[in-house]
């Protein structure tokens, strides 16, 4: 299928589109489109659109992207209304309003929740178990018993050769 979207290019902070004519499924950014169309420069507002080729891929199938329809709408290329860039969620058939507050009311708690987690100060971990604690202890003991028989030794080797 094919689609008529926008391809951006320019530098950082400076951006600018070409519209071209690609598969759905491939992107445009590999450079692998069928046909450039036209550009457009949204700093400048400087738009340029080749009119007949857009009519002939429109005539062949090729739909435009909701960005390049509303364009060709304000060209003046296609007559109709435009398409909403971010549309709310369409509700299901048949909701009652009473069931919307619940809703509504959920998601406040939600969100009163996430609060309350974010307010409260993280838990300390729960202090080393005695058993532990004796442990390095007695390991640090014996560490000073193994050096205090030395000194002791070398006292009375000492002591022996006076």
């Amino acid at each position: 299928m094919l689609v008529i979207r926008l391809l951006r290019i320019g530098k950082k902070n400076q951006p600018s589109f070409k519209v071209v004519v690609t598969e759905k499924k491939s992107s445009p950014t590999k450079g692998t489109f069928i046909e450039e169309v036209g550009f457009w420069n949204p700093l400048t507002k400087e738009r340029n659109i080749k009119k007949e080729r857009v009519e002939y891929w429109i005539s062949v199938g090729a739909k435009p992207s909701d960005t390049v329809h509303n364009m060709l709408i304000e060209e003046g290329l296609i007559s109709e209304d435009k398409k909403k860039k971010h549309s709310k969620k369409k509700k299901e058939e048949g909701e009652e309003e009473g069931e919307e507050e619940e809703g509504s009311k959920k998601e406040e708690k939600k969100k009163e929740e996430k609060k309350e987690e974010k307010d409260k100060p993280k838990e300390k971990k729960p202090p080393k178990k005695k058993d532990e604690k004796k442990e390095k202890e007695e390991k640090e003991e014996s560490k000073k018993e193994k050096k205090e028989p030395k000194k002791s030794e070398e006292k009375e080797e000492k002591e022996e050769k006076e």
